[in-house]
């Protein structure tokens, strides 16, 4: 009897998030080819954080939003929905 030592890539998905843009107003996020605006005004962690801790934004699960070095996280239905998710800055 033979056995294979192949391995498997688990847990591995097509979910993709990236941050493809920052301006002055905001920044344009593109999450599994959907583009999101996010405002300055409802999203100020971003706005004088390095670009490069910005750029770095991790999708977990599927819907949840993590940029590591800002210790900033959001939920992809805040997004899709925020008039069921009332951002409170204290920042």
């Amino acid at each position: 009897m033979s056995t294979s030592n192949k391995s498997a890539t688990l847990g591995t998905s097509d979910s993709t998030a990236e941050v493809a843009n920052i301006t002055a107003e905001g920044l344009l996020l593109v999450v599994n080819g959907r583009d999101y605006h996010l405002p300055h005004e409802q999203f100020p962690w971003f706005q004088h954080a390095p670009v490069e801790h910005v750029f770095n934004v991790e999708l977990l699960n599927g819907h949840h939003l993590h940029w590591p070095e800002l210790d900033v996280d959001l939920e992809l239905d805040g997004l899709n929905e925020p008039e069921k998710y009332p951002l409170i800055s204290t920042g």
